[in-house]
């Protein structure tokens, strides 16, 4: 089994159909999980208070099962194959015919294409694996920070430590270049966003910014660093520059900085030393 994922094109298929399985979880973490950070953060708020927390199903990434959100339609194992499903349904419920959003399968089909073109660059490798891990994570942090403005530590701090495992391998860098850039990546936004409310008094990014680029820090190694705040740098500006434009973006309406570090940290992952040795003239 092992020597049949060797095959490049086994593991990118391989690699694809799973991309497509992970795409359906990564939906239900999307939604989920800013609601139970949220049902987390009233519960510890009403216990300051002594109060009682207030009394909601429980949710959790595994219960309860998935469902329609109008008429309450639990999802079958059939109603639930990733695209497909969405496509038989006409993209709508089977109990009230209502519309499903196109969203979900767009991450399905995303997330597989993503896997796929990892499986394939890296091949069956340790380097290959993890970064399908990575992808799922970036790509799960990207929507909820787009939805909410929120990274949850649940996803980026063992990110971080996954990272540093990995390269304690010499999976992606050495050991000694992970810890250097999970430290700098963190301080390099604190300074940023410490800077920026001391002449503006007023906060431009969150905390959860200073935790990712920690995490790609671990994974990429410190020499990744200036090449992914760069990139996430030019990307938000000019998706910036463009929503005010075009979508008349309001000025003072804040945009989530996670997702285009999330992009810059795949870039990197993929392309950063050949785009950096030809930056360097090397």
């Amino acid at each position: 089994m092992i020597a049949q994922f060797a095959d490049p094109a086994v593991f990118t298929l391989a690699a694809g159909l799973l991309g497509l399985m992970v795409g359906s979880f990564l939906n239900v973490v999307i939604h989920r999980l800013p609601i139970m950070m949220e049902r987390d953060w009233a519960a510890q708020c009403a216990e300051l208070r002594g109060e009682a927390p207030p009394a909601l199903e429980p949710l959790s990434l595994a219960k309860p099962r998935s469902r329609c959100p109008k008429c309450g339609h639990p999802i079958t194992a059939l109603e639930n194959i990733p695209v497909i499903s969405w496509l038989v349904l006409r993209g709508r419920c089977k109990g009230c015919a209502a519309p499903i959003s196109p969203r979900y399968p767009l991450i399905e089909a995303l997330t597989g294409l993503l896997f796929g073109l990892a499986a394939w660059h890296f091949g069956f490798t340790a380097a290959g694996l993890g970064a399908l891990v990575l992808i799922a994570a970036l790509f799960a942090l990207t929507v909820i920070d787009f939805d909410t403005q929120l990274l949850p530590d649940d996803i980026t701090l063992p990110l971080l430590w996954i990272g540093l495992a990995l390269n304690a391998f010499n999976v992606y860098t050495d050991l000694k270049s992970a810890v250097i850039g999970a430290m700098a990546g963190y301080l390099s936004l604190w300074s940023v966003y410490w800077l920026f409310k001391l002449f503006t008094g007023k906060e431009g990014m969150g905390y959860g910014d200073f935790k990712l680029l920690a995490a790609l820090g671990a994974w990429l190694g410190w020499q990744m660093l200036p090449l992914t705040i760069l990139l996430s740098s030019m990307v938000g500006a000019v998706v910036g520059i463009s929503m005010m434009v075009i979508a008349r973006h309001g000025r003072n309406v804040p945009i989530p900085f996670g997702p285009y570090l999330a992009a810059a940290g795949l870039i990197a992952l993929v392309w950063g030393k050949p785009l950096t040795r030809a930056y360097l003239g090397a």
